[in-house]
């Protein structure tokens, strides 16, 4: 990467000043050990949520809730975020972030527990939006499962993308480069899809269901 191309990476991702309410859920996740999106990557997501005028979307993976925040910044005031996550101590941070944020109780349903046991349950059709940002040995089953949810015109989003700049290196060949690698490649060639590779944050696998 050229020394130009580096400081337009950093110049979008500082694009959007972070507010404390976020700022805080980053400490949060930094002391539980998550890893949340980046900010060029979130700020990309309120956008996603907003033009698709998304009232229900999915996340994959609630952390200490700031993807969690980016996508209710950009959903209507009505809109409700169904979040899923196996550790309840994450889910616990993420809530202190919504009480920070103002929200309603009823803007958030939390579930804890293993998400391929869980998106099964949810309704075919039933969402505006799904956010993939979870454990990456599971990311071609949530992207199965994130099809299925979407309603035509929902928007399907997924984070580490690009993984640490690994995806675009064919030399790389560990197991979860692999697995990441090979999901863009599925996402690219589904018809039911219309794809985009952002390089926002980590990267931003993005998707339009035709």
């Amino acid at each position: 990467m050229s020394t130009d191309k580096a400081q337009s990476w950093v110049y979008s991702e500082e694009f959007l000043p972070e507010d404390d309410v976020l700022l805080r859920a980053r400490e949060r996740a930094a002391q539980l050990g998550c890893s949340p999106v980046l900010p060029g990557a979130g700020a990309a997501l309120s956008v996603l949520a907003a033009a698709a005028g998304a009232r229900a979307v999915v996340e994959i993976g609630t952390g200490t809730g700031v993807g969690s925040l980016y996508l209710l910044r950009g959903m209507p005031s009505d809109g409700v975020l169904t979040t899923i996550d196996l550790e309840v101590e994450h889910q616990r941070a993420a809530k202190e972030a919504f009480t920070e944020e103002g929200l309603r109780p009823t803007r958030t349903r939390t579930i804890s527990g293993r998400a391929l046991d869980v998106l099964p349950r949810l309704t075919d059709g039933g969402y505006d939006m799904v956010f993939v940002d979870a454990d990456k040995e599971s990311y071609p089953g949530y992207v199965e499962q994130a099809v299925r949810l979407l309603r035509p015109g929902g928007v399907l989003a997924v984070d580490n993308a690009l993984w640490h700049d690994r995806v675009a290196d064919p030399a790389r060949r560990d197991e979860l480069t692999t697995i990441i690698r090979e999901v863009g490649r599925t996402v690219r060639g589904d018809d039911r899809l219309l794809p985009a590779m952002l390089p926002s944050g980590d990267g931003l696998l993005v998707a339009v269901r035709r």
